[in-house]
């Protein structure tokens, strides 16, 4: 964020993205810009959860089936005013929060994102098995 401080101003948008995260769709990304342009704070793209959700427990087995509805996958980008966002990312730190993404951080100073559902091929590469899928969503893309 630093670094971005010499170039953006207080009010400007900035977009987050996960690099880990290659096949966004340019359309997504400008799905999202459009739907939060006069937000007041901004959001982050996301899926709904579709499969069933199990709670495990420190051996994996089930405590409980969680309600599906009304949960989402966070995806990236997320958008956010450069100055709140900054603000919430300093607060996580200073009060030692763990935080996974920007959304969490201004949930903690009590701002309220907004979820625009993206698209599922927007996958985050976390294991060599997303590798094969992730090449072949980026073959479809024109």
């Amino acid at each position: 964020m630093d670094a971005l401080q010499e170039r953006a101003a207080a009010d400007d948008w900035v977009l987050v993205h996960d690099a880990a995260r290659p096949c966004i769709r340019h359309a997504d990304i400008e799905h999202l810009i459009n739907r939060l342009a006069d937000h007041p704070v901004g959001g982050l793209l996301a899926m709904p959860v579709r499969d069933t959700m199990k709670r495990g427990d420190a051996e994996n087995q089930v405590t409980a089936t969680v309600n599906r509805e009304n949960l989402w996958h966070a995806l990236t980008p997320q958008m956010f005013r450069f100055a709140a966002l900054r603000h919430a990312l300093s607060h996580a730190l200073d009060n030692q929060q763990l935080v996974t993404d920007e959304a969490q951080a201004m949930e903690l100073v009590q701002a309220t994102p907004v979820l625009v559902q993206g698209h599922s091929d927007n996958l985050k590469i976390t294991h060599p098995q997303d590798l094969p899928l992730a090449a072949w969503y980026l073959s479809q893309q024109t």
